[in-house]
């Protein structure tokens, strides 16, 4: 499919690295006018230096009223892809309240905060508009050692079918990406040992982890018109998993 976003103004969170800055990056050669936030401006910079043409905002999404302030000041946006996350693992008699705050600041109450801004002037323009949240396998299969990010994805889920529900009368559609394990420098966190990899790869039908550009693809589709009778929805990108 070739899709543009040609006059579509969007948000991408967490665009520093990984998923999102490949994600920027894609959406910007597709022609839309791109706004790549994230906490760290060198990451920023080395974004715009790969495209001019990406705007950026730099906040700490943990800090919720500066968070919404940054939204506001980058309004309108047409189409939003809430991808910045983090993970703490380690068992779950290990883990600190610290590890809950972090991984529930960034991975859940971050989508509140931006999206809110985002949508309530999307009602207020009376325009439709798509969310994408990116979640993660781990929200529907129990990980070892990922017991806090695995509650903060299902949370992602239930709070996306929660906003498609309530925001489907406006005509703004809020659907979910579900990755198994991508090799960004999150993913090597918990992955980057050959023998636990070797573990989880036998689990996947495919017989491989994702490529970022497989999570991008499925995003770039449920944000676009292809999508229009998507919402609430949880997209695996998983090879199967989920079904194994």
């Amino acid at each position: 499919m070739n899709i543009s976003f040609e006059g579509k103004r969007i948000l991408v969170t967490g665009a520093g690295q990984g998923i999102g800055k490949d994600l920027a990056l894609h959406l910007s050669r597709a022609k839309a006018t791109v706004i790549a936030l994230s906490k760290t401006k060198e990451n920023l910079d080395a974004l715009t230096k790969l495209d001019p043409t990406i705007q950026t905002v730099c906040v700490n999404l943990r800090d919720w009223n500066m968070t919404q302030k940054a939204v506001e000041s980058v309004l309108p946006i047409d189409l939003l892809v809430n991808n910045a996350g983090v993970a703490c693992l380690k068992p779950f008699v290990n883990a600190t309240l610290e590890d809950c705050d972090l991984t529930f600041d960034v991975n859940v109450k971050s989508i509140v905060s931006v999206s809110q801004v985002v949508v309530k002037d999307m009602i207020r323009r009376k325009v439709s508009g798509s969310i994408v949240n990116v979640s993660s396998q781990a929200s529907h299969c129990a990980l070892k050692d990922h017991a806090i990010y695995c509650a903060s994805k299902g949370a992602v889920d239930m709070l996306t079918k929660t906003m498609a529900l309530e925001l489907g009368p406006h005509n703004i559609r809020v659907n979910t990406v579900n990755p198994t394990v991508v090799m960004t420098e999150m993913g090597k966190l918990g992955w980057s040992d050959a023998n636990k990899a070797k573990e989880m790869l036998s689990k996947i039908p495919l017989g491989r982890f994702a490529e970022i550009k497989e999570v991008n693809d499925a995003i770039v589709f449920l944000l676009s018109d292809y999508s229009s009778m998507t919402t609430g929805a949880a997209f695996p990108v998983e090879g199967g998993f989920l079904a194994a």
